[in-house]
């Protein structure tokens, strides 16, 4: 919904009725009498001087100074909004984020208590979504995106550069069957994620198995997921071995929830990563900044390879 900047009920009124070229419709959108609108353009004309419409009796139209003067309104109205949000935003006490389901609930969600401890007195909303949201329509602050960087009007900082590796619950290896080498895997549920967009599909286990050097690889019955973060706690759960990002299990890792049985590790799509994302015009925004900053020191605090389980 467009932003109504006071002391611009004029321009507003012209910007509409030049869009539509109809009094009745503009007066819809702006929730006038066609008379109010048609009254107000004519006490537009008389204080410029210039005619903006040439009216018959069934078209109307913007003249050539009507044009000049729409596409000036248009633009200025358009930077007074940006500017207004901006200044709104410069004095927030929110925080909109929003980030995919697995990123969020692996690694974002829970450090965020060590951001609203260095910022106490902000309310931070986390919108987790599989979809792109618009920042303008949905006002959103800062989100964190998978993809290759290339969002125009936007800046784009990289979070981590990915290793994938199997892993799994250490209760999975008390079990009496042999894990000593990658083959002895098919011994084991598999745990898949398949992801694929963007012209890309995610690492899978067939390509892991041919790092190993195991060409004959039948993969067998699993366990499918769409999504990294259940397929994760499903190995924490003992359920199989999964193929884990490095970023999103560093912290499973680190408690002893998973071990990594095989040090062997591919990469994913090299230009493809997480990045924290935030229109240009916004990024220099104080809580916008610190947010950004904040997260990018975790990021960098985060192992980009996992952990073997004999350390």
């Amino acid at each position: 919904m467009p932003l109504h900047i006071p002391g611009t009920r004029a321009l507003r009124t012209f910007e509409v009725a030049g869009r539509h070229l109809n009094f009745t419709r503009a007066a819809a959108e702006l929730g006038l009498t066609p008379a109010a609108v048609s009254h107000q353009i004519k006490e537009f004309e008389e204080r410029l001087g210039v005619t903006l419409f040439q009216r018959t009796s069934r078209s109307m139209r913007l003249t050539q100074p009507g044009e000049i003067l729409h596409a000036a309104t248009t633009e200025a109205l358009d930077g007074l909004a940006r500017a207004a949000a901006r200044a709104r935003k410069s004095s927030a006490t929110q925080l909109k984020v929003t980030a995919p389901a697995s990123i969020a609930a692996k690694w974002l969600v829970p450090r965020i208590d060590e951001f609203m401890e260095l910022w106490p007195d902000i309310d931070v909303r986390m919108d987790v979504s599989p979809n792109v949201r618009d920042f303008a329509r949905d006002d959103i602050d800062v989100a964190i995106r998978w993809g290759k960087g290339d969002y125009p009007g936007m800046r784009a900082d990289r979070l981590f550069d990915d290793t994938i590796s199997p892993v799994c619950s250490p209760k999975l290896l008390e079990a009496n069957r042999p894990l000593k080498e990658p083959r002895d895997l098919m011994n084991y549920r598999l745990i898949h994620v398949s992801w694929s967009g963007q012209g890309v599909t995610w690492p899978d286990w067939r390509m892991w198995m041919l790092a190993a050097g195991i060409k004959d690889f039948d993969e067998g019955p699993g366990l499918h997921f769409a999504d990294s973060a259940p397929a994760i706690q499903a190995a924490i759960d003992g359920q199989g071995v999964v193929l884990g990002d490095s970023s999103l299990v560093a912290d499973d890792l680190a408690s002893g929830r998973l071990v990594q049985p095989f040090e062997l590790s591919i990469k994913g799509p090299p230009q493809f990563a997480y990045y924290i994302v935030s229109p240009a015009e916004t990024a220099g925004d104080p809580l916008v900044r610190a947010f950004r900053e904040w997260v990018l020191e975790e990021a960098a605090k985060t192992p980009s390879g996992t952990r073997s389980m004999t350390g």
